[in-house]
Protein backbone atom coordinates (compact mmCIF):
# COMPACT_ATOMS: atom_id res chain seq x y z
CA UNK A 1 0.00 0.00 0.00
CA UNK A 2 1.34 3.49 -1.01
CA UNK A 3 1.81 5.87 2.12
CA UNK A 4 0.09 9.39 1.65
CA UNK A 5 3.11 11.84 1.85
CA UNK A 6 1.80 14.39 4.57
CA UNK A 7 2.69 18.53 4.30
CA UNK A 8 3.56 21.22 6.42
CA UNK A 9 4.98 24.88 6.25
CA UNK A 10 6.80 26.83 8.74
CA UNK A 11 8.90 30.53 8.30
CA UNK A 12 11.88 28.13 9.28
CA UNK A 13 12.88 25.25 10.25
CA UNK A 14 15.73 23.96 12.15
CA UNK A 15 17.23 20.57 11.93
CA UNK A 16 19.04 19.15 15.01
CA UNK A 17 17.45 20.24 19.05
CA UNK A 18 21.49 20.46 20.95
CA UNK A 19 22.52 23.59 21.85
CA UNK A 20 22.68 25.77 18.70
CA UNK A 21 19.18 24.18 17.33
CA UNK A 22 17.46 24.82 20.67
CA UNK A 23 19.20 28.83 20.83
CA UNK A 24 18.02 28.68 16.89
CA UNK A 25 14.22 27.95 17.00
CA UNK A 26 14.23 30.20 20.47
CA UNK A 27 15.60 33.35 18.65
CA UNK A 28 13.24 32.36 15.22
CA UNK A 29 10.68 32.31 17.83
CA UNK A 30 11.38 35.59 19.53
CA UNK A 31 11.45 37.18 16.87
CA UNK A 32 7.73 36.31 15.59
CA UNK A 33 8.25 33.26 13.30
CA UNK A 34 6.13 30.06 13.25
CA UNK A 35 8.78 27.69 13.88
CA UNK A 36 9.58 23.36 13.56
CA UNK A 37 12.45 21.94 15.48
CA UNK A 38 13.21 18.45 14.44
CA UNK A 39 15.33 16.53 16.29
CA UNK A 40 16.16 12.75 15.56
CA UNK A 41 16.17 12.06 19.08
CA UNK A 42 13.89 11.27 22.20
CA UNK A 43 14.07 15.07 24.15
CA UNK A 44 15.83 18.33 23.26
CA UNK A 45 18.93 19.78 24.92
CA UNK A 46 21.66 17.60 23.24
CA UNK A 47 25.03 17.71 25.23
CA UNK A 48 22.93 20.19 27.68
CA UNK A 49 21.77 17.53 29.12
CA UNK A 50 24.81 15.55 29.37
CA UNK A 51 25.93 16.87 32.74
CA UNK A 52 28.77 18.38 31.14
CA UNK A 53 29.66 22.22 31.83
CA UNK A 54 28.41 24.38 29.13
CA UNK A 55 32.04 25.93 28.08
CA UNK A 56 32.31 28.95 26.42
CA UNK A 57 29.58 31.38 28.18
CA UNK A 58 32.56 32.53 29.63
CA UNK A 59 36.66 33.68 28.98
CA UNK A 60 39.10 32.80 31.68
CA UNK A 61 38.58 36.51 32.91
CA UNK A 62 34.87 35.49 34.21
CA UNK A 63 33.47 37.66 31.44
CA UNK A 64 29.93 36.19 30.46
CA UNK A 65 30.92 36.18 26.25
CA UNK A 66 27.73 34.76 25.53
CA UNK A 67 23.87 36.08 26.46
CA UNK A 68 20.74 36.04 25.50
CA UNK A 69 18.54 32.53 25.11
CA UNK A 70 21.84 31.34 27.22
CA UNK A 71 20.54 33.83 29.85
CA UNK A 72 17.10 32.62 29.51
CA UNK A 73 18.04 29.29 29.82
CA UNK A 74 20.42 29.88 32.97
CA UNK A 75 17.22 31.71 34.54
CA UNK A 76 14.68 28.93 34.41
CA UNK A 77 17.12 26.38 35.85
CA UNK A 78 17.72 29.64 38.74
CA UNK A 79 14.15 29.31 39.15
CA UNK A 80 14.40 25.63 39.50
CA UNK A 81 17.14 25.64 42.08
CA UNK A 82 19.29 23.83 39.05
CA UNK A 83 21.66 26.04 38.81
CA UNK A 84 25.39 25.88 40.61
CA UNK A 85 27.12 28.82 39.62
CA UNK A 86 29.99 30.10 36.90
CA UNK A 87 32.92 28.31 38.46
CA UNK A 88 36.52 28.29 37.40
CA UNK A 89 39.41 25.44 36.57
CA UNK A 90 42.67 27.16 37.53
CA UNK A 91 43.61 25.54 34.26
CA UNK A 92 42.12 27.18 30.83
CA UNK A 93 38.42 28.57 31.54
CA UNK A 94 35.40 29.68 33.26
CA UNK A 95 32.69 27.62 32.55
CA UNK A 96 28.70 27.72 34.32
CA UNK A 97 27.31 24.22 35.52
CA UNK A 98 23.58 24.00 35.85
CA UNK A 99 21.72 20.60 36.74
CA UNK A 100 20.90 18.44 34.16
CA UNK A 101 17.67 16.97 35.17
CA UNK A 102 15.81 20.71 35.82
CA UNK A 103 18.00 21.88 31.73
CA UNK A 104 15.28 19.55 30.69
CA UNK A 105 12.69 21.39 31.78
CA UNK A 106 14.20 24.84 31.22
CA UNK A 107 14.90 24.15 27.91
CA UNK A 108 11.06 23.16 27.43
CA UNK A 109 9.76 26.11 29.18
CA UNK A 110 11.84 28.69 26.79
CA UNK A 111 10.99 27.15 23.72
CA UNK A 112 7.18 27.06 24.51
CA UNK A 113 7.50 30.80 25.95
CA UNK A 114 7.99 31.59 22.15
CA UNK A 115 5.98 29.30 20.22
CA UNK A 116 8.22 26.36 19.03
CA UNK A 117 6.34 23.47 17.61
CA UNK A 118 8.75 20.55 18.47
CA UNK A 119 9.02 17.25 16.25
CA UNK A 120 10.71 14.43 18.23
CA UNK A 121 11.54 10.74 17.06
CA UNK A 122 12.37 12.41 13.17
CA UNK A 123 15.02 12.49 10.99
CA UNK A 124 15.67 14.42 7.67
CA UNK A 125 15.59 11.43 5.15
CA UNK A 126 16.20 14.24 2.30
CA UNK A 127 16.08 17.54 1.08
CA UNK A 128 14.09 19.00 -1.89
CA UNK A 129 15.71 21.87 -3.79
CA UNK A 130 15.80 24.16 -6.78
CA UNK A 131 19.09 25.03 -7.90
CA UNK A 132 21.08 26.86 -4.84
CA UNK A 133 17.44 26.89 -2.42
CA UNK A 134 15.86 24.27 -0.32
CA UNK A 135 12.46 24.34 -0.36
CA UNK A 136 11.32 21.42 1.63
CA UNK A 137 12.61 18.72 4.10
CA UNK A 138 11.15 15.12 3.68
CA UNK A 139 10.92 13.88 7.44
CA UNK A 140 10.61 10.13 8.44
CA UNK A 141 9.23 8.94 11.82
CA UNK A 142 6.70 6.16 12.89
CA UNK A 143 3.81 8.20 11.74
CA UNK A 144 5.08 7.85 8.32
CA UNK A 145 6.87 10.89 5.68
CA UNK A 146 6.19 14.71 5.81
CA UNK A 147 7.22 16.85 3.38
CA UNK A 148 7.64 19.77 5.45
CA UNK A 149 8.61 23.61 3.44
CA UNK A 150 9.92 26.60 4.65
CA UNK A 151 10.85 29.74 3.83
CA UNK A 152 14.29 29.46 6.08
CA UNK A 153 15.97 25.92 6.86
CA UNK A 154 18.48 26.44 9.81
CA UNK A 155 20.95 23.39 9.72
CA UNK A 156 22.02 22.74 13.77
CA UNK A 157 22.39 19.15 13.08
CA UNK A 158 26.31 19.12 14.14
CA UNK A 159 26.91 16.82 11.68
CA UNK A 160 25.60 19.55 8.50
CA UNK A 161 23.18 16.76 7.48
CA UNK A 162 20.83 19.45 5.58
CA UNK A 163 23.22 21.40 3.87
CA UNK A 164 25.93 18.40 2.77
CA UNK A 165 22.33 16.67 1.40
CA UNK A 166 21.89 20.01 -0.20
CA UNK A 167 25.23 20.42 -2.11
CA UNK A 168 27.03 22.72 -0.08
CA UNK A 169 30.99 21.92 -0.03
CA UNK A 170 32.29 20.70 3.05
CA UNK A 171 35.66 18.79 4.98
CA UNK A 172 35.65 16.14 7.28
CA UNK A 173 38.99 16.25 9.80
CA UNK A 174 42.21 17.61 7.83
CA UNK A 175 45.64 15.93 5.75
CA UNK A 176 45.83 13.30 9.09
CA UNK A 177 42.62 12.35 8.89
CA UNK A 178 42.37 11.98 12.69
CA UNK A 179 38.74 12.08 14.13
CA UNK A 180 38.57 13.51 18.14
CA UNK A 181 37.67 10.42 20.16
CA UNK A 182 33.90 9.47 21.01
CA UNK A 183 33.31 10.21 25.28
CA UNK A 184 30.11 9.50 27.04
CA UNK A 185 29.73 11.35 30.43
CA UNK A 186 28.02 10.12 33.50
CA UNK A 187 27.70 11.13 36.91
CA UNK A 188 27.87 10.45 40.88
CA UNK A 189 26.28 11.63 43.97
CA UNK A 190 26.61 11.64 47.41
CA UNK A 191 30.44 13.04 46.48
CA UNK A 192 31.55 15.02 49.66
CA UNK A 193 33.45 17.88 48.44
CA UNK A 194 35.52 18.60 51.36
CA UNK A 195 37.89 15.35 51.08
CA UNK A 196 37.74 16.09 47.34
CA UNK A 197 39.15 19.37 47.85
CA UNK A 198 41.52 18.23 50.64
CA UNK A 199 43.28 16.06 48.35
CA UNK A 200 43.44 18.27 45.53
CA UNK A 201 45.14 20.72 47.60
CA UNK A 202 47.82 18.47 49.10
CA UNK A 203 48.60 16.88 45.95
CA UNK A 204 48.75 19.62 42.99
CA UNK A 205 50.95 16.92 40.79
CA UNK A 206 47.91 15.23 39.56
CA UNK A 207 46.04 18.51 38.93
CA UNK A 208 45.64 20.05 35.22
CA UNK A 209 46.24 23.47 36.15
CA UNK A 210 48.11 26.82 34.94
CA UNK A 211 48.27 25.58 31.47
CA UNK A 212 47.83 29.31 30.17
CA UNK A 213 49.90 32.56 30.92
CA UNK A 214 47.03 34.52 31.69
CA UNK A 215 45.47 32.19 34.44
CA UNK A 216 48.62 30.75 35.67
CA UNK A 217 50.23 34.42 36.47
CA UNK A 218 53.41 33.33 37.54
CA UNK A 219 52.05 31.25 40.62
CA UNK A 220 52.80 27.42 41.71
CA UNK A 221 50.56 24.25 41.18
CA UNK A 222 50.32 24.54 44.71
CA UNK A 223 49.19 27.93 44.78
CA UNK A 224 46.71 26.81 42.05
CA UNK A 225 45.90 24.05 43.66
CA UNK A 226 44.70 26.37 46.92
CA UNK A 227 42.69 28.71 44.61
CA UNK A 228 40.45 25.25 43.82
CA UNK A 229 40.56 24.49 47.38
CA UNK A 230 39.16 27.82 48.21
CA UNK A 231 36.18 27.87 45.50
CA UNK A 232 34.23 25.22 47.33
CA UNK A 233 33.22 22.88 44.96
CA UNK A 234 33.65 19.39 43.31
CA UNK A 235 35.43 21.18 40.25
CA UNK A 236 38.54 18.93 39.89
CA UNK A 237 40.70 18.38 37.26
CA UNK A 238 43.12 15.00 37.08
CA UNK A 239 45.75 15.08 33.98
CA UNK A 240 46.17 12.04 32.33
CA UNK A 241 49.77 11.94 33.32
CA UNK A 242 49.85 12.94 36.78
CA UNK A 243 50.63 9.69 39.23
CA UNK A 244 46.74 9.44 40.56
CA UNK A 245 45.60 8.57 36.72
CA UNK A 246 49.49 6.84 35.98
CA UNK A 247 49.39 4.66 39.15
CA UNK A 248 45.88 3.25 38.13
CA UNK A 249 46.93 2.22 34.53
CA UNK A 250 49.87 0.28 36.09
CA UNK A 251 47.33 -1.06 38.44
CA UNK A 252 45.17 -1.64 35.15
CA UNK A 253 42.51 0.12 37.61
CA UNK A 254 41.75 2.69 34.93
CA UNK A 255 42.18 3.32 30.75
CA UNK A 256 44.04 5.48 29.39
CA UNK A 257 42.48 9.19 29.21
CA UNK A 258 44.25 12.59 29.04
CA UNK A 259 42.19 13.55 32.11
CA UNK A 260 39.53 13.32 34.26
CA UNK A 261 37.20 15.68 34.39
CA UNK A 262 34.89 16.30 37.83
CA UNK A 263 32.28 19.26 37.53
CA UNK A 264 29.15 19.59 39.86
CA UNK A 265 25.66 19.32 38.87
CA UNK A 266 23.77 19.66 41.94
CA UNK A 267 24.09 20.79 45.55
CA UNK A 268 21.35 19.37 46.57
CA UNK A 269 21.83 15.54 45.56
CA UNK A 270 26.05 16.12 45.90
CA UNK A 271 26.50 15.16 42.66
CA UNK A 272 29.24 15.60 39.38
CA UNK A 273 29.37 15.41 36.12
CA UNK A 274 32.55 12.92 35.09
CA UNK A 275 34.57 13.16 32.15
CA UNK A 276 37.01 10.60 31.48
CA UNK A 277 36.14 8.05 28.85
CA UNK A 278 37.25 7.91 25.32
CA UNK A 279 37.40 5.54 22.43
CA UNK A 280 39.52 7.04 19.86
CA UNK A 281 39.75 4.94 16.54
CA UNK A 282 39.02 7.93 14.25
CA UNK A 283 35.14 7.02 14.24
CA UNK A 284 33.23 8.81 11.87
CA UNK A 285 29.95 10.27 13.87
CA UNK A 286 27.91 10.47 10.73
CA UNK A 287 28.44 6.11 10.96
CA UNK A 288 25.87 5.12 12.81
CA UNK A 289 26.85 1.41 12.96
CA UNK A 290 30.79 2.63 13.96
CA UNK A 291 28.85 4.81 16.70
CA UNK A 292 26.87 2.23 17.84
CA UNK A 293 29.47 -0.50 18.06
CA UNK A 294 31.79 1.94 20.48
CA UNK A 295 28.96 2.20 22.98
CA UNK A 296 29.67 -1.54 25.00
CA UNK A 297 33.30 -0.02 25.26
CA UNK A 298 31.97 3.06 26.75
CA UNK A 299 30.28 1.71 28.93
CA UNK A 300 33.02 -0.39 30.55
CA UNK A 301 34.87 2.40 30.87
CA UNK A 302 31.92 4.34 32.91
CA UNK A 303 32.06 1.30 35.28
CA UNK A 304 35.85 1.55 35.64
CA UNK A 305 35.86 4.86 35.67
CA UNK A 306 33.58 4.95 38.51
CA UNK A 307 34.85 2.00 40.59
CA UNK A 308 38.36 3.68 39.96
CA UNK A 309 37.03 7.32 41.96
CA UNK A 310 35.12 5.11 44.53
CA UNK A 311 38.27 3.32 45.52
CA UNK A 312 40.85 6.18 44.72
CA UNK A 313 39.53 9.65 44.95
CA UNK A 314 38.72 10.40 48.42
CA UNK A 315 35.10 12.09 48.52
CA UNK A 316 33.87 9.30 46.62
CA UNK A 317 34.07 6.27 48.62
CA UNK A 318 30.31 6.73 49.67
CA UNK A 319 29.17 8.02 46.19
CA UNK A 320 26.81 6.30 44.09
CA UNK A 321 26.18 5.56 40.30
CA UNK A 322 23.58 8.77 39.32
CA UNK A 323 23.47 8.22 35.63
CA UNK A 324 25.03 8.03 32.07
CA UNK A 325 24.34 11.21 29.33
CA UNK A 326 21.66 10.48 26.97
CA UNK A 327 23.56 9.96 24.03
CA UNK A 328 27.55 9.22 23.48
CA UNK A 329 29.22 12.65 22.65
CA UNK A 330 30.43 13.11 19.46
CA UNK A 331 33.29 16.01 18.66
CA UNK A 332 33.89 15.65 15.55
CA UNK A 333 32.29 15.49 11.40
CA UNK A 334 31.73 17.69 8.99
CA UNK A 335 32.65 21.41 8.97
CA UNK A 336 30.39 23.23 6.22
CA UNK A 337 32.30 25.29 4.16
CA UNK A 338 31.17 29.32 4.10
CA UNK A 339 31.90 32.26 3.48
CA UNK A 340 34.55 32.41 5.93
CA UNK A 341 36.33 30.08 7.63
CA UNK A 342 37.30 30.36 11.16
CA UNK A 343 41.02 29.25 11.38
CA UNK A 344 42.71 28.30 14.80
CA UNK A 345 45.05 31.34 15.04
CA UNK A 346 41.83 33.55 14.74
CA UNK A 347 40.78 31.73 17.86
CA UNK A 348 43.71 31.76 20.02
CA UNK A 349 44.91 35.45 19.03
CA UNK A 350 41.53 36.47 20.01
CA UNK A 351 40.87 38.05 16.80
CA UNK A 352 37.97 40.59 16.33
CA UNK A 353 35.62 41.00 13.33
CA UNK A 354 33.52 43.63 12.16
CA UNK A 355 30.79 41.06 10.82
CA UNK A 356 30.76 39.57 14.64
CA UNK A 357 27.71 37.76 15.24
CA UNK A 358 28.96 35.61 17.87
CA UNK A 359 31.74 34.54 20.08
CA UNK A 360 33.75 31.84 21.67
CA UNK A 361 36.31 31.56 24.52
CA UNK A 362 36.79 27.95 24.74
CA UNK A 363 40.78 26.78 23.86
CA UNK A 364 41.59 25.21 21.16
CA UNK A 365 40.54 21.80 22.32
CA UNK A 366 41.37 18.14 20.61
CA UNK A 367 41.58 15.26 21.91
CA UNK A 368 43.44 12.33 20.76
CA UNK A 369 44.24 8.79 21.56
CA UNK A 370 45.78 7.73 24.72
CA UNK A 371 46.21 10.19 27.12
CA UNK A 372 47.23 12.93 24.57
CA UNK A 373 45.14 16.41 24.10
CA UNK A 374 45.63 19.94 22.39
CA UNK A 375 45.27 22.41 24.19
CA UNK A 376 45.72 26.10 22.94
CA UNK A 377 44.61 28.73 25.38
CA UNK A 378 43.00 31.96 24.30
CA UNK A 379 45.20 34.72 23.94
CA UNK A 380 45.19 37.12 27.71
CA UNK A 381 42.01 35.00 28.75
CA UNK A 382 40.43 36.66 26.26
CA UNK A 383 37.40 35.91 23.38
CA UNK A 384 37.43 35.67 19.83
CA UNK A 385 34.59 36.43 17.53
CA UNK A 386 32.63 34.15 14.88
CA UNK A 387 32.03 36.16 11.66
CA UNK A 388 28.80 35.78 10.06
CA UNK A 389 30.23 34.52 6.81
CA UNK A 390 31.21 30.94 9.25
CA UNK A 391 27.38 30.38 9.47
CA UNK A 392 26.33 31.29 5.64
CA UNK A 393 27.32 27.75 3.60
CA UNK A 394 28.89 28.14 0.21
CA UNK A 395 26.64 27.53 -2.83
CA UNK A 396 22.97 27.69 -1.09
CA UNK A 397 20.87 30.91 -0.27
CA UNK A 398 18.67 30.09 2.00
CA UNK A 399 20.43 28.05 4.95
CA UNK A 400 22.59 29.05 7.32
CA UNK A 401 24.55 26.38 9.84
CA UNK A 402 25.18 26.84 13.48
CA UNK A 403 27.01 24.87 16.06
CA UNK A 404 29.95 22.70 15.18
CA UNK A 405 29.72 22.11 11.75
CA UNK A 406 30.40 26.02 11.60
CA UNK A 407 32.58 26.54 8.33
CA UNK A 408 36.11 26.15 10.19
CA UNK A 409 39.39 24.42 10.04
CA UNK A 410 39.97 21.43 12.21
CA UNK A 411 41.61 23.96 15.28
CA UNK A 412 38.84 26.57 14.97
CA UNK A 413 36.44 23.81 15.55
CA UNK A 414 38.01 22.09 17.83
CA UNK A 415 36.90 25.71 20.25
CA UNK A 416 33.97 26.40 18.65
CA UNK A 417 32.25 23.23 18.84
CA UNK A 418 31.72 23.73 22.63
CA UNK A 419 27.96 24.58 24.04
CA UNK A 420 28.26 28.65 24.51
CA UNK A 421 29.15 29.23 21.00
CA UNK A 422 26.93 27.20 19.53
CA UNK A 423 24.31 28.47 21.29
CA UNK A 424 25.61 32.10 20.36
CA UNK A 425 25.42 30.77 16.93
CA UNK A 426 22.07 29.07 17.11
CA UNK A 427 20.37 32.81 18.12
CA UNK A 428 22.96 34.39 15.18
CA UNK A 429 21.29 32.00 12.67
CA UNK A 430 17.61 32.13 14.37
CA UNK A 431 17.28 35.74 14.27
CA UNK A 432 18.77 35.83 10.88
CA UNK A 433 16.18 33.72 9.46
CA UNK A 434 13.39 35.84 11.13
CA UNK A 435 14.97 39.38 9.68
CA UNK A 436 14.97 37.81 6.15
CA UNK A 437 11.37 36.44 6.11
CA UNK A 438 10.67 39.78 7.14
CA UNK A 439 12.22 41.45 4.61
CA UNK A 440 11.40 39.14 1.75
CA UNK A 441 14.83 37.92 1.49
CA UNK A 442 15.86 34.98 -0.81
CA UNK A 443 19.19 35.06 -0.18
CA UNK A 444 21.18 35.13 3.40
CA UNK A 445 24.21 37.64 1.70
CA UNK A 446 21.01 39.70 1.13
CA UNK A 447 20.64 40.90 4.46
CA UNK A 448 22.68 43.63 6.45
CA UNK A 449 24.95 42.14 8.68
CA UNK A 450 24.42 45.64 10.86
CA UNK A 451 21.18 45.11 11.08
CA UNK A 452 21.44 41.55 12.44
CA UNK A 453 24.27 42.56 15.01
CA UNK A 454 21.50 45.18 16.19
CA UNK A 455 18.93 43.06 16.87
CA UNK A 456 21.55 40.27 18.68
CA UNK A 457 22.34 43.07 20.99
CA UNK A 458 19.10 44.58 21.60
CA UNK A 459 18.24 40.64 22.56
CA UNK A 460 21.09 40.14 24.56
CA UNK A 461 23.44 38.24 22.92
CA UNK A 462 27.04 39.73 23.47
CA UNK A 463 29.20 41.08 20.44
CA UNK A 464 31.84 43.22 21.97
CA UNK A 465 32.72 45.41 25.43
CA UNK A 466 34.75 42.10 27.03
CA UNK A 467 38.56 40.70 25.93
Amino acid sequence: MTQQIKTLHYDVVVLGGGAAGVAAAAAAGKNGMRTLLVEAGPMLGGELLSGMSIDGLLNARGEYVVGGISDELIAECKDMDGFVGPLHDYRLICYVCCDPEVMKIAITRVLARYKVTPLLYTLCEDVVTAGNRVSGLMLVNKGGRTLVTADWFLDCSGDGDLAAMAGAPFEISDPSGDLQPLSLMFRMSNVETLPLLEFARSHPENLAVGESDYIRGNRSDRELAEQIYQQGQPCVFFKGNGPLIQQGLRDEEIFPTALIMIQPTSTARKEVCVNATRVARNINGTDSAAVSGAVAELMDQVWMAARFMKKRVPGFANAAFAGIAPRVGIRETRRIMGEHVLTGDEAVNARKHRDVVAKGAQHVDIHQDDIKQVRIPIANGGSYDIPWGCLVPKKLSNVLVAGRCLSATREGMGTARTMGPCMAMGQAVGTAAALNVQHGHTNARQLAVTELQARLREQGAVLDGVH
